[in-house]
């Protein structure tokens, strides 16, 4: 059954090729993957996936099913579409997206054998306000059995962790006054921003290594002899998991406040983007995918790395049995979020991983469906890991 996934992906290998680079030479920002959804979901549709957008109210978001006339395991496959600013595909959604629409329909051909069912879920936005944070806040995979998304990378990388984060913004309303003639009259908004930043740095000596503090003056005042009436910061704020993130954001939270005293500024907080738990990885899961990628992938499948950046596959991990695991595009060191990357995506490499990717994909679904106690151990894992 196995070799009839492979021969399905052969079938369609070309039109992913088009589909991804179409989506590479037509890149867009989250929430206005417009053209890119539709350039999916059409292709889903013509292989007789059930079909509903906009849910979880983002107009790019959607839910491609196909049901099996079979009880069995719901299988679920997420896709990536949203590009960078300037960059474009830099982060490889282009392959992302393509590759688990192409796992789908693979798996979609031997369910009404094997049973079960496959969906193919599209999330907007990840690099900003990750569709899969609501998804998985509202139930929409109460009903699945197992998420799986591959990223594609300098080499090939077992699914990992990530670390949860915050996006915080603080905003400190002041006086403004002349800042020569009667300074006395003002209260700078700005310096409370600085001593906030000087408070955070001082803070970073006592949390633990896996904590990433990071920001910028998104406003600062508007002439240097204008005392700041209006002064804002926007913070990234990492953690190696939720509950030790919330202890540090508090901490923050204290120093922004603290800020806001020494001054007599008012501070206004608020989460600027939608927060982004860790990844847990189902190991049970994880095993069963990279054994799938190690018969089709000529290179070799390391260790997971250590990640320092956060993923709304997070949220999803926490809810179902998940994993997100890094695919080869044959050039170690090749850094992400750049030109260089994206542009690596339309070449032989980049193709040849989307093949190979929506394959492993595919046939780690087969597995899932037809060996009980593989299902078994996956959903044991996620009971005690997840508690």
């Amino acid at each position: 059954m196995k070799n009839k996934l492979q021969q399905e992906i052969e079938d369609i290998q070309a039109q992913l090729w088009r589909m991804s680079d179409h989506l590479y030479e037509h890149p867009e920002l989250g929430d206005q993957e417009y053209e890119s959804m539709k350039l999916l979901t059409d292709f889903l549709k013509e292989h007789k996936f059930n079909i509903e957008t906009g849910i979880v109210n983002r107009p790019t978001a959607f839910k491609a099913e196909y049901k099996s006339n079979k009880p069995g395991p719901a299988i679920a496959y997420l896709a990536e579409y949203d590009a960078l600013p300037g960059v474009g595909h830099g982060c490889g959604h282009n392959l992302i997206g393509t590759m688990s629409v192409g796992a789908g329909v693979a798996l979609s051909k031997v369910i009404e054998e094997i049973g079960g069912s496959v969906t193919v879920f599209g999330t907007p936005a990840e690099e900003t306000n990750g569709a899969k944070v609501p998804m998985s806040a509202e139930g929409i995979f109460n009903d699945i059995d197992v998420a799986m998304i591959v990223h594609p990378g300098d080499q090939s990388y077992e699914s990992g962790e990530s670390l949860a984060m915050d996006a915080i913004q603080y905003a400190y309303s002041g006086k403004s006054a002349h800042a020569a003639a009667s300074p006395e009259e003002g209260i700078n908004a700005l310096d409370s921003v600085i001593q906030l930043f000087n408070g955070i740095n001082a803070l970073r000596q006592h949390v633990t290594s896996d904590v990433r503090i990071h920001g910028i003056i998104a406003e600062g005042g508007q002439a240097a002899n204008v005392v700041p009436d209006k002064a804002v910061a926007q913070f990234y704020i990492r953690a190696k998991n939720r509950a030790y993130l919330n202890e540090v954001v508090k901490r923050v939270n204290n120093i922004a406040e603290g800020a806001a005293l020494m001054t007599g500024a008012t501070l206004e907080i608020s989460n600027y983007e939608l927060s982004y738990d860790n990844m847990i990885t189902n190991e049970s899961l994880s095993k069963a995918f990279t054994a799938n990628l190690k018969e089709l992938s000529p290179g070799p499948i390391y260790q997971a790395k250590k990640n320092t950046g956060s993923i709304d596959m997070g949220n999803v991990s926490q809810v179902v049995p998940a994993i997100h695991p890094y695919i080869s595009l044959n050039q170690p060191g090749l850094i992400a979020h750049t030109t260089e990357f994206a542009d690596k995506t339309i070449t032989v490499d980049g193709h040849q991983a989307l093949v190979s990717g929506a394959l492993a994909l595919a046939q780690t679904g087969y597995d899932v469906i037809t060996d009980t106690e593989l299902l078994k151990t996956i959903k044991e894992e996620f009971a005690n890991t997840n508690l």
